[in-house]
């Protein structure tokens, strides 16, 4: 069962920002300049869309986007973004249904994988991995704990929250990295964020 952020639409961004400032955003747009010209890009859980905004100031044309988000309303914000002349197919679907052709260049996850238990992630990751081009990108951002005293309870606080709102299954962080060791990847690029509790991350396998 994926997460539904229906219920918080209209007050997500705003509430990131309250409490992460715009770490958030410095996070996600950090990966962008890893995007080559001319790219099929996927976009798994993009939420309100700002993204667009961004990917757009960088490359106004030439890029093909599948933006896949669950919940309608966050794809319903998504559409009013500017994409500029880049050809953008919005799904409104959880990734793991999503049948498309194994031929992206770039896939961006944002902030999703800490919505998954560890069984559900199997599943989501295997799927997105084989939609991946040989030598294609996998861009990803995410929280870790870092041994910080503050991040364990800030992490708890968070993942109550969004399953009282939007009905995540996650109790706690799965082990992200050890799922792209599993198929082979390797981290070419990286920085933190926010005292470390936000990572952004490039993966290229082999």
């Amino acid at each position: 069962m994926a997460a539904n952020y229906n219920n918080s639409a209209w007050f997500y961004d705003r509430l990131s920002r309250l409490v992460y400032g715009r770490a958030l955003i410095k996070a996600q747009v950090y990966l962008l300049r890893f995007i080559p010209p001319n790219s099929n890009v996927l976009i798994v859980g993009g939420g309100t869309g700002w993204i667009l905004d961004e990917i757009t100031n960088i490359y106004p044309s030439g890029l093909q986007i599948a933006y896949v988000e669950v919940a309608p309303k966050m794809v319903a914000l998504s559409k009013k973004r500017n994409a500029g002349n880049n050809r953008v197919i919005f799904i409104n679907e959880a990734i793991e249904n999503v049948r498309l052709l194994p031929d992206f260049d770039i896939v961006i996850t944002p902030f999703l994988f800490d919505n998954f238990t560890e069984q559900t992630l199997k599943q989501v990751f295997s799927h997105i991995h084989s939609l991946i081009k040989p030598g294609g990108l996998w861009l990803n951002c995410d929280f870790q704990l870092k041994g910080k005293w503050w991040q364990k309870g800030l992490l708890k606080s968070m993942f109550l929250f969004f399953r009282l709102i939007c009905n995540i299954e996650a109790s706690k962080l799965p082990d992200i990295d050890e799922h792209f060791e599993q198929y082979g990847y390797k981290i070419i690029a990286s920085q933190t964020l926010f005292g470390e509790f936000i990572i952004s991350q490039v993966f290229k396998q082999g």
